[in-house]
C-alpha cells in the first residue's frame, strides 16, 4: 500500500498570535489523528517555517516543566505568526515515540537517577522512536516547496532530508531551562547532539 494524507477537514482557528487554519489529516500509515496548523499562504512557497511537534501531553496540556516542549510549542506559533506564514505540524507520537504510559514509566526512573535516554533503553525502546514520514506526506499535500525548519534536533533534519523534504535551513527554538528540566535538557545537547547553548545549572 501507498503511503499517503488525506486532508479531510480545514477550520479556522483563531489564536492570540492571529488566526491559524487547522487541517485534519488522514492516513494510511497509523490509525492516529495528525495535524497541521497552518498561517498565511504557504502553497508554492519557499522558505517556510515549518515546526514539526511530537506530541507531549504533560508539556502541551499540563505545562509540565520537566521538559521544554509546552514553551517550545508555544514559541513556534509565535515565531511563525511574526513569519506572516507557516506552518505547525502536530503529530501523535508521544514519548518520543513510545507513548504516554511508558513515558510516565520512564520519568520515574529518571526520579530514581537515570537520564532520559537510559530510562528509554532500559524500558525496551530506543532513545527516540520518533518519525516523520506522515510529516512529509502534510508538507507535499500543503505544496510546501521549501522549509526553514523550527528544532533544536540535527536527528530530524536528517530524516526529513531522506523523505525527499527541501530543508533550506533552521530555526533555532531553544528556551530558558529551570531546575526541573535542566537535566533533561543537558541530555538532549551531550547525548542527542541537539544543538543547545550550555544550560544553566
Amino acid at each position: 500500500m501507498t503511503n499517503e494524507v488525506n486532508n479531510l477537514v480545514q477550520t479556522r482557528i483563531p489564536t492570540q498570535y492571529g488566526e491559524f487554519v487547522l487541517h485534519y489529516f488522514s492516513n494510511t500509515i497509523d490509525d492516529k489523528e495528525h495535524v497541521a496548523l497552518v498561517f498565511g499562504k504557504v502553497a508554492n512557497k519557499e522558505d517556510v517555517p515549518v515546526r514539526i511537534h511530537s506530541e507531549c501531553f504533560t508539556g502541551d496540556v499540563l505545562g509540565s516543566r520537566r521538559c521544554d516542549c509546552g514553551e517550545q510549542l508555544d514559541n513556534a506559533l509565535q515565531l511563525i505568526s511574526e513569519h506572516g506564514m507557516g506552518v505547525l505540524i502536530y503529530l501523535r507520537q508521544e514519548g518520543r515515540g513510545i507513548g504516554l504510559l511508558k513515558k510516565l514509566q520512564a520519568y520515574n526512573l529518571q526520579d530514581q537517577g537515570m537520564d532520559t535516554v537510559d530510562a528509554n533503553i532500559h524500558l525496551g525502546h530506543l532513545a527516540d522512536e520518533r518519525e516523520y514520514t506522515i510529516a512529509a506526506l502534510i508538507l507535499a499535500n500543503l505544496k510546501v516547496q521549501s522549509i526553514q525548519l523550527i528544532t533544536n534536533n540535527p536527528n530530524k533534519i536528517e530524516q526529513l532530508k531522506a523523505l525527499g523534504v527541501n530543508v533550506k535551513g533552521r530555526i533555532s527554538i531553544q528556551v530558558e531551562s529551570n531546575c526541573d528540566n535542566q537535566a533533561y535538557l543537558q541530555t538532549k545537547a551531550e547525548k542527542m547532539d541537539h544543538f543547545l547553548n550550555k544550560v544553566k545549572k
